[in-house]
């Protein structure tokens, strides 16, 4: 019994670990939108040959714009929820379990469909092509890689909108359990609320992409405190005898 107790402990510095380094990699997120070239643009006005030649220019940064952080917050995400189910094994496992799921499934569509590191194999193709009917069938497999796993757009809302309605959740979870404050809870879905709705403008209705960006910026500040109050909650859970 105090074997398995140990373990679950282990579970709980995990999660907070996890969340921690979601909070360094959203500050970067953050940050790098002040880097020249790091702004978010409208993904309706990026063609396949500017992708190309962005890619070319600055690879490092275009894979960030292609969702390279995103893989490693979703990462974080899916070892948070899990500790996260941890905590309430014993006092809500039904809704927590339902959203550890639901976070493994988005995380799942989500590396399924991540398409940085193709685009930039197409983009090394395409500098170095030698006719236009090469050149011609780059972008229409650019297009059809953008199609799928181009962020902010339909081919990726399942993965992000999966993920975002997994932390809502869990949010709600943190609510009801009593482990962890009221506050916590309420920052959490303030947060991914407006993630969500951020992620459903910016897919859906592309005009209002300014808009979306002023829920963007409130959400993400509100998910980096919220990941502060469960990473020092599950820190002091893990240090009780």
């Amino acid at each position: 019994m105090m074997m398995a107790e140990a373990n679950w402990k282990s579970i709980y510095r995990l999660g907070a670990v996890a969340a921690l380094l979601a909070v360094v990699f959203a500050v970067l997120e953050i940050l790098i939108t002040f880097v020249p070239g790091g702004e978010r643009v409208a993904p309706e006005l990026l063609t396949v040959p500017l992708w190309f030649a962005r890619l070319q220019a600055n690879p490092l940064l275009e894979l960030r714009n292609l969702g390279l952080i995103n893989i490693f917050l979703t990462m974080f995400g899916v070892l948070l929820s899990f500790a996260l189910f941890a905590a309430h094994r014993t006092v809500n496992p039904g809704w927590a379990g339902l959203a550890l799921v639901i976070a493994a499934i988005g995380g799942a569509v989500f590396f399924a469909t991540n398409r940085s590191f193709a685009m930039l194999a197409l983009s090394n193709r395409y500098a170095t092509a030698t006719d236009d009917a090469q050149r011609a069938a780059l972008v229409a497999a650019g297009e059809a890689m953008l199609a799928v796993g181009e962020s902010h757009t339909p081919g990726t809302f399942l993965a992000f909108a999966l993920s975002l309605l997994a932390s809502l959740l869990m949010a709600w979870v943190l609510l009801r359990g009593g482990i962890f404050s009221r506050a916590s809870a309420y920052v959490g879905m303030l947060g991914f609320g407006f993630l969500l709705v951020f992620e459903i403008l910016s897919v859906f209705v592309p005009a209002l992409f300014d808009v979306a960006m002023i829920f963007a910026m409130i959400g993400g500040i509100a998910s980096i405190v919220w990941y502060f109050m469960v990473a020092r909650r599950l820190f002091q859970l893990a240090k009780m005898p």
